[in-house]
């Protein structure tokens, strides 16, 4: 195993025993003046959520934590941190199963050998297309994963990884996108696009894309520079998708 990072500097931390949900304290946070950049770790959530609204269990032994920063960008571009965030938390991920296969899933989830092991959720709220915060939560299964979802999960024990504390690993992923974030406001999306990129998963199979109207199925030919998803649709057509959930 690699040597275990430092805390980055300039980052902030408070930790909870038990709370509803990280993304909602970085909004309560917000409201008293905070700014960040804070991470907000708990042990267990009662009321984590994943993407639309969905119940993200979140037990004792499993990273659950929240970035709140304020990029001080446009909303199109502060959504291209679900990228950088997700290069992070691949990054923690084989610090700790070097010898796993880790690809990444658009838009924002780790797999770990073709089974999901981490999602993102970003939440904001803006003032003139301007964010004025952004809470990037993001779990890690550490020691357990759920084994009734529609998408296969695993963690880092099933793997037979060598697992430290919730807390220890979350300093290596604040060290890990403490570095991505750096890249992304200092040289814009460009490398953190190929960064990901060289981690896709299924890039160039057919994949099915649901969206809120519905499914459609093509070849997975890449993100844009925006991040959205390209669809091969034949016929030399492609379709941009900004939004959606992904199956192979």
């Amino acid at each position: 195993m690699s040597i275990l990072l430092p805390w980055p500097d300039g980052y902030g931390h408070i930790h909870y025993e038990t709370i509803g949900s990280t993304n909602d304290e970085a909004r309560r946070l917000v409201a008293t003046g905070e700014t960040g950049p804070l991470w907000i770790s708990a042990n267990e959530q009662t009321a984590g959520r994943g993407r639309r609204g969905r119940e993200w269990i979140s037990p004792k032994g499993n990273l659950s934590a929240t970035l709140l920063i304020t990029p001080r960008r446009a909303a199109a571009e502060c959504a291209q941190l679900s990228f950088v965030s997700a290069l992070a938390a691949a990054d923690t991920i084989v610090h700790f199963a070097p010898d796993e296969e880790v690809k990444l899933k658009w838009p924002n989830d780790v797999l770990a050998n073709g089974r999901k092991i981490a999602g993102i959720l970003l939440e904001s709220a803006s003032v003139g297309g301007e964010p004025y915060y952004l809470a990037i939560g993001v779990g890690i299964n550490l020691a357990h994963f759920p084994h009734d979802t529609e998408f296969p999960a695993t963690s880092l024990a099933a793997l037979g990884a060598r697992l430290l504390p919730p807390r220890e690993t979350l300093a290596q992923l604040a060290a890990h996108f403490a570095k991505w974030y750096d890249v992304w406001h200092g040289q814009g999306f460009a490398p953190v696009r190929d960064a990901w990129l060289s981690r896709a998963a299924s890039l160039g199979s057919r994949i099915r894309a649901r969206l809120t109207s519905g499914e459609m199925s093509g070849v997975f030919e890449g993100i844009d520079e925006t991040g959205a998803l390209l669809l091969g649709e034949g016929g030399g057509r492609s379709r941009a998708i900004a939004a959606g959930e992904v199956f192979f």
